[in-house]
């Protein structure tokens, strides 16, 4: 009998502190994506950077609803320019583009890739590569994104871009010409006049190319650019000195 009333109370005992036991563990709390994110942008604003990425990360690998996640990618690359790391910027807003590349900030994502390569542009010597990378992210957007909301300004880049890449060719060109390399001279003029129809120094492109090719004892091809030059800028500072070099050639 005593046995019985043992095992009674020992049982009761153990139902007891199960029941306890669960009255005191709590239900995980709820992941809020919203309150993430603004916790998140909160210390991006204060310039916490890295802490600023680790939430948004958490946000993008934790949002259910799918809403903030994609902000949350954004912001990461954000991140990085206001970091001053544009290397990384642009890998980021890739990575954003290439996992939502219908979201409506996809072509945002494509103008900052290009934007960070037009920021670096300098000068024709420095800035050949910033504004060469620069012109192919922003065709790239007017490809990818043919309603994107900076057409006005994407032009506007865009002949910027080909006047500095343009610039280059003709610094190179004449480095050419004044190291007495015609013959390369000539390549790096024909091509920026066949790349770059619309570039403002025209005139002194085919002033040297026509130049170089008198060098090279190519009178035709010199009279011919000398009469480009003279029928297309008439007003031009250098059309006196080609109307000279015109008329020696024909005189020979």
């Amino acid at each position: 009998m005593e046995t019985r009333k043992c095992i009674v109370v020992l049982l009761l005992t153990l139902f007891v502190l199960s029941c306890s036991g669960k009255q005191a563990v709590k239900p995980p709390a709820q992941f809020d994506p919203e309150k993430a994110f603004a916790a998140a942008n909160k210390e991006l604003e204060e310039k916490e950077y890295d802490k600023a990425r680790t939430s948004f990360l958490e946000v993008k690998n934790r949002d259910l609803t799918k809403k903030f996640a994609p902000l949350a990618q954004l912001k990461i690359a954000d991140s990085y320019v206001k970091e001053d790391n544009p290397e990384l910027a642009v890998a980021e807003y890739k990575k954003f583009i290439d996992t939502y590349p219908d979201h409506q900030y996809a072509s945002y994502a494509q103008y900052q890739i290009a934007m960070i390569y037009f920021n670096q542009i300098e000068d024709p010597e420095r800035g050949y590569g910033g504004a060469a990378k620069a012109l192919t992210e922003f065709e790239k957007l007017k490809k990818m994104f043919p309603r994107n909301p900076y057409k006005d300004v994407v032009d506007l880049k865009i002949e910027q871009c080909r006047n500095v890449i343009a610039e280059y060719e003709f610094l190179v060109g004449k480095f050419y010409y004044d190291n007495k390399a015609y013959g390369a001279a000539i390549g790096r003029f024909e091509g920026l006049l066949k790349k770059f129809p619309e570039y403002r120094g025209e005139s002194q492109v085919l002033f040297y190319a026509a130049m170089s090719y008198k060098n090279l004892k190519q009178k035709e091809k010199a009279a011919e650019h000398f009469a480009r030059l003279i029928e297309k800028y008439p007003s031009n500072i250098l059309v006196k000195d080609a109307k000279k070099e015109l008329s020696a050639l024909k005189a020979k």
